[in-house]
């Protein structure tokens, strides 16, 4: 059925950074300086992308020691996994975003 929560969640999709970061994340978590550097933005406006990710319910957040990791946090039925399903795998994404890509300290 479509909704307004299902409208919100597609329309936080329909940025392509945000997108992005789905598709970064339906792999593994990602640590917030790692993602800053993959997308060449600021740790602001990560953050920014992310939290609004966050409020929707679509990613989750885990600190480890000083550093913060991302990962879905969607069911595994969600219409969502169908989108994500449709994005290039996470290698692929890197290889388009950054050419060769190396982790920050935190890993």
């Amino acid at each position: 059925m479509f909704n307004i929560e299902m409208a919100e969640k597609l329309k936080l999709l329909g940025d392509k950074t945000r997108l992005t970061i789905m598709g970064l994340l339906k792999d593994r978590e990602w640590c917030v300086c790692d993602l800053v550097d993959i997308l060449n933005m600021s740790q602001p406006s990560v953050s920014q992308h992310l939290r609004k990710l966050k409020v929707q319910g679509l990613v989750k957040e885990t600190k480890r020691a000083q550093w913060v990791y991302y990962g879905l946090a969607i069911e595994e039925d969600s219409y969502i996994h169908t989108i994500l399903d449709a994005l290039p795998d996470t290698e692929s994404l890197l290889f388009l975003l950054k050419g060769q890509y190396t982790a920050c300290d935190c890993n």
